[in-house]
């Protein structure tokens, strides 16, 4: 990370001079471009699911419009997408479309000049506003501008292993975790067994998102639903914070969690018990792993139909260096209808972000019981916060968080104070 951050700083002087004059503009490329039509190219995650459902948007696409064609392939290996989509925006290199944007960077990438405000197009507002509803208006910019169009999201919940619950006396269909007390004394149960090398492996390491799937899941369970910044100040800081932040240093100073990276995926190797993670999971456990799945513990044990959590959103952006702009805008428009919406439900279980989801596609859900409790969870979230330098800001957090609750050198009470003035000089006035 300290050479992504390397990277921001100098794409932080050197934005405009190393785009194109039309790249670096107000609206980001011109008039021209939003209307132009012609091959495009368009990168997609990297994840087998994913790859099957952008080959078979892309080739319906191709066989529907010969004169309009494009090309898709995963997002080019690094130490992050973010980096990767960074370094080509910088370099001019930029793909018309990105299938995996995460909110944290876009405005990162807004200050390089790299993305094309949605609103330019003549139905780009309306369209995203349709599709997604009073949440649309979580992805704005500050300007009052769309750059990008929220997806998909992976609201996160507690996986556990069913067969290891059952081997440490606890119930396998019905286990108590709903509060702290509960979750640590399930924790303790499972780790004194012997049945998991760990009963929680959340990633020790500093990459910035890695509290998302640690402490911002239960922040925002704990706050119902409250985001790390909120009206440009940092909220975390509180009560629902410093729970939040105990728990987690319990779960370290036990040794229920491991301080070092797990090189793997600890839930499906079978060396811990439990996991946060999103729908996604459900595919990629399958019969491999006997699971159940909870919300996410709250300190007094909230109702499981009014927890939040994370969601873990992905978005779409259209990039600056695209020349047909106007192909790309209705490609884009295209995989996300109720038709490309519902092959991405159906392909990788992830949950497209529009209003009408359960209903829509209710014999999805009808079919697929276990994805239904996601789509209802989905309701019930918040994501990263749009703030100026959101990379930076989550980085400078996860630095701390390491260093405090992880590793215990600093008391959480003072870490969070400490890390709220950081964040809060992280986004600026």
């Amino acid at each position: 990370m300290a050479k992504f951050r390397s990277t921001l700083t100098v794409i932080s002087l050197l934005a405009c001079t190393a785009l194109t004059a039309a790249a670096c503009s107000s609206g980001g490329s011109g008039g021209s471009r939003l209307k132009a039509t012609g091959p495009i190219t368009i990168w997609y995650s990297n994840n087998d699911q994913e790859i099957a459902w952008g080959k078979a948007q892309v080739a319906a696409w191709n066989q529907a419009h010969p004169d309009q064609v494009v090309t898709g392939e995963p997002i080019p290996s690094g130490p992050s997408s973010e980096e990767v989509i960074t370094a080509a925006i910088t370099a001019g290199t930029a793909p018309c479309l990105v299938f995996n944007g995460s909110p944290a960077a876009v405005s990162g990438w807004v200050q390089q000049g790299g993305l094309v405000p949605l609103n330019d197009f003549s139905d780009g507002a309306s369209y995203i506003e349709g599709r997604s509803g009073a949440a649309a208006a979580g992805y704005k910019s500050t300007d009052g501008k769309y750059y990008q169009l929220p997806w998909k999201s992976n609201p996160v919940m507690i996986f556990y292993n069913k067969d290891m619950f059952r081997a440490a006396g606890l119930d396998p269909d019905h286990p108590a975790l709903a509060t702290y007390d509960q979750f640590l004394a399930a924790a303790q149960k499972l780790y004194d067994a012997h049945v998991a090398s760990w009963a929680i492996a959340p990633s020790a390491n500093s990459d910035f998102y890695q509290n998302w799937f640690d402490f911002y899941p239960l922040y925002i369970a704990e706050s119902q639903g409250q985001q790390l910044v909120a009206n440009g100040k940092p909220t975390f800081d509180d009560a629902a914070g410093q729970a939040v932040a105990a728990f987690w240093a319990q779960i370290y100073s036990r040794h229920l969690a491991p301080q070092e990276t797990y090189n793997g995926d600890a839930f499906a190797d079978k060396k811990s018990a439990m996991a946060i993670v999103g729908p996604w999971a459900i595919a990629a456990y399958g019969t491999k792993v006997n699971w159940g799945v909870v919300p996410v513990p709250t300190s007094t044990g909230t109702p499981a139909d009014q927890i939040h959590t994370f969601a873990d959103s992905k978005s779409v952006s259209v990039f600056t260096a695209c020349r047909n702009q106007g192909t790309a805008w209705a490609f884009l428009k295209s995989a996300t209808s109720q038709a490309g919406d519902g092959a991405l439900l159906q392909t990788t279980g992830q949950m497209p972000l529009r209003t009408d989801l359960p209903t829509v596609y209710a014999s999805y859900f009808a079919a697929h019981p276990f994805y239904t409790l996601f789509a209802q969870q989905a309701a019930r979230t918040a994501d990263v916060p749009n703030v100026a330098h959101g990379v930076t800001m989550w980085q400078d957090f996860r630095n701390s968080y390491q260093n405090s609750v992880i590793f215990g050198h600093e008391p959480t009470a003072q870490w969070l104070h400490d890390a709220a003035a950081k964040v809060a000089s992280d986004i600026g006035p």
